[in-house]
């Protein structure tokens, strides 16, 4: 029986993200499709591809026939790059005698002489430098020459055989300006990449791509999230939470408050989900921040993720309340970012996420709220999968995970803007309820997948000592709904403050 063959090598496309998804890069010698309205980044990705081969010593030969060398030196130079001698740049331009004065005729030369030319002085270039990689800008330009889908198929394989007899790895742009039906490409390259920008009703564009074929090789398919950014293309690969798999001892966390931990059947589990929801203003913030504090003083590290307020107002306002939340990000024992729903993609923001529990080693994780969450991906149920695969991940990692939600209303009926409460593993429900005169808040434990918990309902209350809890209300009835019924002899409600 004959040993099996090695594994075909792969070309990097200096792209971390986009080799990731590819299982590791180009296959060598082969010929590769990257197609993309103008905009999209097709021409970041070839100059990225080709200064990661330079890097390596290879040759690399950019053949442009719509822009000029001095346009891609330009561009190059916008993410401080230097296209050195190991790149050739060769500016295709109609032969000399279509541009001689004396010619004027030139415009009654048949296409056969115009491609023939064309193709002529490509092979001309590639055999002069005898380069490794090879980036052809673009296709849409040989099809307005060849005129016909047959003398264009019949052009791109015989580019296809001569390039695989110089042995390079050639990456094909094609701007689809001209037929975006044509799939005449598709089905001669060796793997096909498209690019896609899509630009919702408010906020910057979003760009995105998918793989929609590669010969003979596993690839990360779906679309994936995608940014071009100075210093060039950056490609945020689809998480998939069953890759990522990693022990961790299973431990009870306290809060730091003996009630709250009560409440929580002694605390929240390590690698557990919790979900913090009630109407705006009941803490929902201040509580997830104080699992971060714990988090702290027990030596560990935290990410807190803002969607929904300015860090220099939480600063204060935690402050104030006993939580210092500056100096702990000044520290590094928390990292604090401030995230634009309207400016960021969800691949983006899962790949910081991760980025900060594979780096930085984060231990507990707090995004606040999934109201901004939500902004930055309206399409609900996309909502829901991104966030179940997040979890799963953080969850796999021994992460502590924390998520805020905010419910549209202040008492009775309230609705949140997406239902994600089957997903966490634990859930906390704040409430405003009136008693005696007075607006008041409630906190229950609704669910807890891993343990016990009190089923009880308990009023706690947020001022500059932090936030402090009572016995529970066991003389009340209604207090979820707002307007609970006193039925006992003196209820266990917390006293006021003594001025």
């Amino acid at each position: 029986m004959p040993a099996p063959s090695e594994p075909p090598r792969k070309a990097r496309t200096g792209i971390a993200g986009l080799d990731d998804i590819l299982a590791g890069g180009l296959a060598r010698d082969r010929v590769f499709l990257l197609e993309g309205s103008p905009g999209t980044g097709k021409t970041t990705i070839a100059l990225q591809f080709l200064l990661d081969g330079a890097a390596a010593g290879e040759t690399g030969l950019y053949i442009t026939l719509s822009e000029t060398d001095g346009e891609l030196r330009d561009a190059a130079a916008t993410h401080g790059w230097t296209l050195g001698e190991e790149i050739t740049v060769f500016e295709l331009v109609p032969p000399e005698s279509l541009l001689d004065e004396a010619h004027q005729q030139s415009l009654l030369y048949s296409s056969d002489l115009e491609l023939g030319e064309t193709t002529k002085l490509i092979f001309e270039a590639i055999g002069r430098s005898k380069p490794m990689r090879i980036v052809l800008d673009s296709l849409s330009e040989i099809r307005l020459l060849a005129q016909s889908s047959l003398r264009y198929r019949r052009q791109i394989l015989a580019l296809k055989h001569y390039f695989a007899r110089h042995g390079a790895t050639v990456l094909l742009l094609d701007d689809l300006t001209t037929d975006t039906m044509d799939k005449t490409v598709h089905s001669i390259a060796h793997g096909v990449i498209r690019l896609e920008m899509v630009t919702p009703a408010y906020g910057a564009e979003r760009r995105r791509l998918r793989v929609l074929k590669y010969r003979g090789q596993a690839y990360r398919g779906g679309y994936h999230d995608c940014t071009i950014t100075t210093g060039g293309f950056q490609v945020f690969p689809r998480l998939i939470a069953a890759e990522h798999r990693t022990g961790f001892s299973g431990e009870r966390l306290a809060s730091g408050i003996a009630e709250l931990d009560t409440l929580l059947g002694g605390g929240m589990e390590r690698g557990s989900s919790t979900l913090i929801i009630g109407p705006a203003g009941t803490g929902k913030s201040l509580l997830a921040i104080q699992f971060v504090a714990a988090a702290v003083a027990r030596g560990e590290r935290a990410a807190l993720f803002v969607f929904d307020e300015e860090l220099g107002l939480l600063f204060a306002r935690t402050k104030a309340m006993g939580l210092d939340l500056e100096a702990m990000r000044d520290s590094g024992s928390v990292i604090v970012e401030q995230v634009d729903a309207a400016e960021l993609a969800p691949g983006e923001f899962t790949h910081r996420v991760r980025a900060c529990v594979d780096d930085h080693r984060i231990r507990s994780v707090v995004i606040d709220s999934l109201n901004g969450y939500q902004a930055a991906m309206p399409e609900e149920q996309l909502l829901v999968l991104h966030l179940h695969e997040l979890l799963l991940y953080l969850n796999r990692q021994g992460v502590t995970t924390f998520l805020t939600i905010a419910q549209h209303g202040l008492i009775g009926d309230m609705q949140a803007p997406v239902d994600v409460t089957y997903l966490a593993d634990t859930v906390v429900l704040l409430r405003y309820f009136e008693a005696l005169g007075r607006v008041r808040r409630a906190i229950s434990v609704i669910k807890k997948r891993a343990g016990p918990h009190e089923d009880t309902i308990r009023e706690y209350r947020v001022n500059d000592k932090g936030i402090s809890l009572g016995p529970p209300l066991a003389e009340f009835q209604g207090v979820l709904c707002g307007v609970p019924v006193y039925i006992g002899q003196g209820g266990p409600l917390l006293k006021d403050d003594p001025a």
